[in-house]
């Protein structure tokens, strides 16, 4: 998620206590937990392995869910990940998760392969080789192939699995911090931040990078201030969406700073308001509400592990069409420059994705085109034109000039508004 660095001071280092959350809230942290478990019978596409990993993370268990879940992840992930790795596609966050979702269910990832020109390696063969691409597409084009994000993934995951990472894969990450190349567009990531944060904490902790020990340090510090920077004076790091991994890598960097409880209460406010419907978002802020991160799969032990969290039946809810309408502006700029201007009335609570299908079905000249991801679909191409991560551009999406952090399938249109989607390079 998006949001912009200010300059602060690191007084807060000086005093504090260490983030916690005193066992208080243990009701929420339980009812998030069945949440999460619950979004395994209904979710679509594939098999999400940051869900899988928080449920192992988290204090409370249905093993004979999670083993479910882990067999869906070693059959229908693991032939997708195949499928992109037969046709060459970078997908190293997507193998880092998986290896991180294994891991956490102590799984063997010795026994774990994919075959590639006739050829068959481990899975951890196959992310070290993809680094290593991405790591020649820094030194010749100063980014990875994917993003910072994807590329701080792939270290923490070698190194949670026990692999040592080489200095040279490291070191980009190290210098990428020093060059502050954790951006997207003009706004600092917060995610990418708080994900670089806990890969190099994995890296100094196994004691390999006494060489660069110092840049190390360095790098370490910079990154906790910037995370701690970017605190809102509601709590929040960064916006509602990126606080989660941000407390996550705070704690796994052994921060002590007296303003994470209003961190932690900003969170478990937004629980209680279920803005973390998203499953996705949900599996990045449980681990953080229960003291945890995914650092500690590096440690992870399955033994004597709670199995009494059970799913209540639920009633089923009945959505009751909405007989009150407002209107949208939909505008979208391409990379041109060009903007067309689009209206559609839409019912009250509809989400973006529905009211996109609606403008569609007006014949008007808008069309889009979506994908999937771990977060849900999202806008591939608008108008017949793409927006493609190849070629360092994405749909930008805001509404009445301000920036929308939820995806088309999770923002809701309570107001008429008018909703700009804009071919954006980064």
């Amino acid at each position: 998620m998006l949001s912009l660095v200010l300059i602060a001071s690191l007084l807060a280092f000086a005093s504090g206590k260490p983030c916690d959350t005193e066992g208080t809230n243990s009701e929420l942290h339980l009812s998030l937990n069945k949440n999460l478990l619950r979004s395994l019978e209904t979710q679509e596409g594939l098999p999400n392995p940051s869900v899988h990993l928080a449920l192992r993370l988290s204090n409370y268990h249905n093993l004979a869910k999670e083993s479910e879940h882990l067999n869906r992840l070693k059959n229908d992930l693991h032939n997708d990940i195949q499928s992109s790795l037969s046709s060459s596609q970078s997908v190293v966050g997507l193998l880092a998760l998986y290896a991180l979702a294994l891991k956490s269910s102590c799984y063997d990832l010795s026994t774990v392969t994919f075959t590639v020109n006739e050829k068959s390696e481990t899975l951890l063969t196959h992310l070290k080789k993809q680094m290593e691409d991405e790591k020649e597409h820094i030194a010749f084009s100063q980014r990875p192939l994917t993003n910072y994000y994807q590329y701080s993934l792939g270290v923490l995951a070698l190194c949670a699995s026990g692999i040592r990472v080489h200095n040279h894969v490291s070191n980009k990450l190290i210098k990428a911090v020093e060059h502050e190349h954790f951006k997207h567009g003009d706004s600092e990531s917060i995610d990418t931040n708080a994900m670089a944060g806990m890969a190099l904490q994995c890296v100094k902790d196994t004691g390999s990078h006494v060489q660069k020990a110092a840049e190390l340090d360095t790098a370490l510090s910079k990154i906790k201030q910037k995370l701690l920077a970017s605190r809102r004076t509601d709590g929040h790091i960064g916006n509602e969406f990126s606080t989660g991994l941000a407390v996550q890598a705070l704690m796994a960097m052994g921060t002590r700073v007296a303003e994470c409880a209003a961190s932690m209460e900003a969170m478990r406010t937004d629980a209680r308001s279920n803005t973390y419907h998203n499953p996705m978002a949900i599996s990045q802020i449980l681990p953080a509400l229960q003291q945890t991160s995914y650092l500690t799969v590096k440690s992870k032990e399955c033994l004597n592990e709670d199995d009494t969290l059970v799913l209540e039946p639920i009633d089923p809810v009945v959505d009751l069409p909405s007989v009150s309408k407002v209107t949208v502006m939909v505008e979208v700029v391409a990379s041109s420059g060009a903007a067309a201007v689009y209206s559609v009335d839409v019912p009250k609570g509809s989400s973006l994705l529905e009211t996109l299908e609606l403008l569609n079905g007006k014949n008007v000249g808008f069309t889009f085109e979506k994908e999937s991801s771990l977060w849900g679909p999202f806008l591939s191409a608008v108008n017949r034109e793409q927006a493609r991560q190849s070629d360092r551009r994405y749909w930008h999406l805001s509404s009445d000039g301000t920036a929308l952090n939820q995806g088309v399938n999770d923002f809701k249109i309570e107001a008429a508004q008018e909703i700009t989607i804009k071919n954006t390079s980064y």
